[in-house]
């Protein structure tokens, strides 16, 4: 957390509309590149102790995997799930460093999937050590959950929600298949056994999916073949101190804002089985006085999904030392 004594510096854009006007959104799976990170690591000597830190949480050298690759291992979820956090923290403490706070200019914090744990830390909820450690084992048996083969993603694009849940629906015919990530209008991903997806994309394709595709993923996220996953992480979570955070989160499998810890406990295990709502908890942000999201860590996946989901609300991406210092610019 950063010091309260640099809270009383003179302060640019501070006013209570101002702040409800943002929202620090953070990416999940699929953000990963090799050399991620790097450029914030020569630049920053804080974000250099934060690369450091989640090595020795971990007892790995991620940096060096991260920035060398190769490609393959990196893109493991139990290695790409904590790189990820690892990139958007970094970011974030150069930011905290320059001056920016969480508690003063953000309204809220958001993240896909993995990203929650990125939000939360952000946030203060629980440290960058705890998040590398409790994203390594979500990896691990999310991975483990399934074995290879079995299960399968699909996106089905052009299709809104509740088109792609029926499809899912009536491609189960007693296998688990169902909407896993509602990404945006027109994008949604369904999850499951590999037969009943690939149904799921064959009846998409009938029912007026602009495209249906599997997708190269090594294990089917965010359905109920994620059970034992979830049992992991409530062990996992209930090993680990969750502070209140110091501006709320909205959670994915609720898309609402939250702050309880408990809850956060719960939705957290929740999450592994359950649906990423992020079209909506986009909406929600809009709906509660959110017109500036800025996405921090690798990519720019949510900023380009922000266009297809509201208007009015623009995306941001922070992921180079260049984009830290416009966004310290404008916020400091």
């Amino acid at each position: 957390m950063p010091p309260r004594a640099a809270e009383a510096r003179p302060e640019k854009n501070t006013t209570e509309a101002t702040r409800m006007t943002i929202a620090f959104t953070f990416p999940g799976q699929g953000s990963q590149a090799v050399g991620m990170g790097k450029a914030l690591a020569d630049a920053y000597p804080t974000a250099a102790r934060v690369f450091a830190e989640v090595d020795e949480a971990l007892g790995q050298k991620l940096s060096t995997l991260m920035w060398e690759g190769p490609e393959a291992e990196l893109t493991l979820t139990e290695n790409a799930q904590p790189a990820l956090m690892a990139v958007s923290l970094a970011a974030m403490r150069v930011l905290e460093e320059k001056g920016v706070r969480v508690k003063r200019e953000a309204a809220y914090v958001a993240g896909h999937s993995l990203g929650e744990y990125s939000a939360l830390a952000a946030a203060g909820a629980f440290s960058i050590a705890d998040a590398a450690r409790l994203l390594k084992i979500r990896g691990r048996a999310m991975q483990a959950a399934v074995p290879v083969g079995e299960g399968a993603m699909a996106a089905l694009l052009g299709l809104d929600f509740a088109a792609a849940a029926e499809v899912a629906a009536e491609a189960a015919q007693g296998d688990v298949c169902q909407a896993a990530n509602d990404n945006a209008d027109g994008q949604v991903v369904v999850s499951g056994a590999k037969a009943a997806v690939e149904r799921a994309v064959e009846i998409a394709k009938g029912r007026g999916a602009k495209r249906a595709m599997l997708l190269n993923v090594s294990a089917p996220f965010h359905c109920a073949l994620m059970r034992p996953a979830a049992d992991a992480m409530a062990e996992a979570l209930a090993r680990v101190e969750i502070h209140r955070p110091i501006v709320p989160v909205v959670s994915n499998v609720l898309a609402s804002a939250i702050s309880d810890p408990d809850e956060i406990r719960k939705r957290l295990v929740e999450q592994v089985t359950g649906t990423v709502r992020w079209r909506e908890s986009v909406v929600y942000l809009q709906r509660h006085g959110v017109t500036r999201l800025y996405e921090i860590g690798s990519g720019k996946v949510l900023t380009g999904l922000v266009k297809r989901i509201v208007e009015g609300v623009e995306g941001v991406a922070v992921n180079t030392p260049d984009d830290i210092e416009k966004m310290v610019a404008a916020l400091v």
